[in-house]
């Protein structure tokens, strides 16, 4: 299928500055979660790529990264035979909105009337033909100025996710909605009656809208974004196949992500919904749920030897084989650089554990 006829290009947009901070010993700075295969034999990043890689009326990729991980993207790019319309390196992490922003203005020096199609690179979409339809029903509104992001069909009460709640429809088949409001991490009983409603969906951070709208809404919700992003972007440098972005313009802009940002003040937010098995991957937890399990629903990589296990997540990667007895419900992770052993339920603590680390305890 054709995502998009003859209305012009959309740029996909790969963000790749994560930290992934909630998988370590695996995830670790030098190496975060979305270059690592974690759920195929490819990391996330190359899976994100590959989604929109030769699909008609998508131009190749832009890929927006941090300065360290230059070598990471440029590795497992050409894994792939593939040669991204840029690479942009930030010089340091400033959250969504700067990153966007930067790709943005790339685009737009090209064409300001293109699409760009913004994707975090550690997500996994399990549909995806079902994303692609998102995405074609989507692009109308986004060449009518519209911002339009993707609400993830929620299948539990996630606390751990923002939600979108939608409007009434701008289309005739009622896909496309005005959004009605923007969430963040709810407690379970207000999750319990979002999911019952009908009427919220996750906030999966996927967005459509062409570089010059994008840009606009900068101008005029974020403008210390908008400026500092154009500064870095104009004195930016080649080097080696990298755009490197001006060092003190882009350290100029606030830490903002393009939510609190521009699309919880827009008045042009659209959301599409889409039920695609999306997951961002975001704990060891998450990972279980979406990895292949055997019949007592234990995950198991690596040399592992399991006797009267119960729904488990043992992962070996580069560490010491785990043998484990009776255990229920619970989290191994071995590596060179760590081993963690955790309840399953208390996936979301582990980045307590790496700020304790930071801080000097333990390693």
């Amino acid at each position: 299928m054709s995502v998009i006829s003859s209305h012009g290009p959309i740029y996909p947009v790969i963000l790749s500055g994560g930290s992934g901070t909630r998988l370590w010993p695996l995830s670790r700075p030098e190496c975060p979660k979305q270059f690592i295969p974690l759920v195929t034999d490819r990391s996330m990043m190359q899976e994100t790529l590959l989604r929109t890689l030769g699909v008609p009326g998508f131009e190749p990729a832009l890929v927006v990264s941090s300065a360290s991980h230059g070598a990471l993207v440029r590795e497992q790019v050409a894994a792939l035979n593939h040669m991204p319309a840029a690479v942009i390196l930030e010089p340091m992490g400033r959250n969504t909105a700067p990153a966007i922003a930067l790709a943005a203005n790339w685009i737009a020096k090209q064409d300001r009337q293109a699409l760009m199609l913004v994707m975090p690179s550690d997500h996994v979409i399990a549909d995806v033909p079902a994303f692609h339809a998102a995405i074609a029903a989507a692009a109308p509104a986004a060449r009518d100025g519209r911002l339009v992001t993707f609400g993830i069909q929620p299948h539990y009460p996630e606390t751990g996710y923002g939600y979108i709640a939608k409007g009434d429809a701008l289309d005739a088949d009622g896909v496309v909605h005005t959004v009605a409001q923007f969430v963040e991490k709810p407690p379970r009983a207000q999750a319990e009656a979002y999911l019952a409603g009908g009427r919220h969906y996750w906030n999966g951070g996927i967005f459509l809208f062409s570089a010059g709208v994008l840009l606009d809404e900068l101008e005029r919700y974020a403008p210390a974004v908008a400026a500092s992003s154009g500064h870095a972007m104009a004195a930016s440098r080649q080097e080696d196949g990298f755009i490197l972005p001006d060092e003190t313009a882009f350290g100029a802009s606030p830490d903002i992500s393009i939510d609190v940002g521009v699309m919880e003040k827009t008045d042009r937010a659209a959301v599409v919904p889409v039920d695609m098995g999306w997951s961002d991957v975001g704990s060891w937890d998450a990972l279980w749920a979406i990895r292949d399990r055997d019949g007592d629903g234990n995950s198991m990589k690596g040399g592992v030897v399991s006797v009267d296990g119960v729904g488990n997540l043992i992962y070996v990667d580069g560490g010491p084989p785990v043998a484990m007895i009776g255990l229920r419900d619970s989290v191994v992770v071995s590596t060179a650089k760590g081993v963690l052993v955790m309840p399953r339920d208390r996936s979301q603590d582990v980045k307590t554990v790496v700020e304790r680390i930071r801080g000097g305890a333990l390693v």
